[in-house]
């Protein structure tokens, strides 16, 4: 695996790669990642990961400054998993100066759920995963379905801007008891960690109810976050939504397919995590 610091050193080595199947990453990668990665093989000639701690995604007050940074051990997962090339710049290579021109994702996409809760986080997002396809050039990129509403907000952006990318999505990865892999799962503590799957536990009930014929989604969504909140949770939100705008659905008629989000903290770690119906 090649690693590259800048930008010019990887689109020269990137020049003659055949097709490029990207994979964009924060870095203290886990076996979800390490899925992204080997399911990359099947699309392309090329697989590029590329790990950057992005502090446009990040409000003040976040924990930009403790995410954690393991590039030595990422490195070796990501070689064991075939990744071709890895992109991971400093800071000042991918802003050399303030980034002014920004992606801005529609409201309805981007402020509700997640967005309601980390004001502009999407626009970070948007703007570095736009800046990140203009250096490396792919023909195709996964994005895992954890993060469900960013999924959505990059596919859209890149149907809205015509760019020729394929945009594939990855599954959820679960440890055994049913936590979805995430690098913020190390934060928990012991009886953290062994509370943490009661949220895919609620995700669950409220499909359950639903995959029954239940219509009434408010009822379903407050009983939810009762329940996370009398085992000690401070929920955000869990939200049961069309999978293709994440607006509210229909509580009569035709239903759409569907998809119940949710996230919560945990002490002091916010967990996300979503179920489709």
């Amino acid at each position: 695996m090649q690693i590259h610091h800048a930008i010019a050193g990887l689109r020269a080595a990137l020049k003659d790669a055949g097709r490029i199947v990207f994979v964009p990453t924060m870095g203290n990668l886990h076996e979800g990642h390490i899925m992204l990665m080997k399911q990359a093989r099947a699309h392309g000639d090329c697989v590029v990961a590329s790990i950057f701690v992005n502090r446009l995604q990040f409000r003040p007050g976040e924990d930009f400054d403790k995410y954690p940074r393991t590039l030595e051990a990422d490195c070796e997962k990501l070689v064991a998993a075939g990744v071709d090339h890895l992109f991971a710049p400093a800071e000042e290579e991918l802003y050399p100066t303030p980034q002014r021109y920004v992606v801005e994702p529609p409201a309805e996409h981007a402020s509700i759920l997640e967005g309601e809760f980390r004001p502009g986080h999407f626009r970070g997002v948007a703007t570095v995963v736009m800046k990140l396809f203009a250096i490396v050039q792919p023909q195709a990129a996964l994005f895992g379905k954890k993060d469900y509403q960013q999924f959505l907000v990059l596919s859209a952006m890149v149907r809205e801007f015509a760019l020729p990318i394929e945009v594939i999505p990855g599954e959820t990865v679960r440890a055994p008891d049913g936590l979805a892999l995430s690098s913020r799962n190390g934060y928990l503590s012991p009886a953290e960690r062994a509370e943490a799957p009661r949220l895919y536990r609620c995700l669950c009930e409220v499909a359950q109810a639903v995959r029954a014929g239940n219509r009434d989604f408010p009822r379903l969504e407050a009983e939810a976050m009762a329940e996370l909140s009398a085992h000690g949770w401070a929920p955000d939100y869990v939200a049961v939504r069309s999978r293709i705008d994440l607006q509210s659905p229909p509580t009569d008629g035709p239903v759409p397919p569907l998809v119940v989000l949710a996230a919560a903290r945990l002490g002091t770690t916010r967990l996300i995590d979503n179920l489709e119906i």
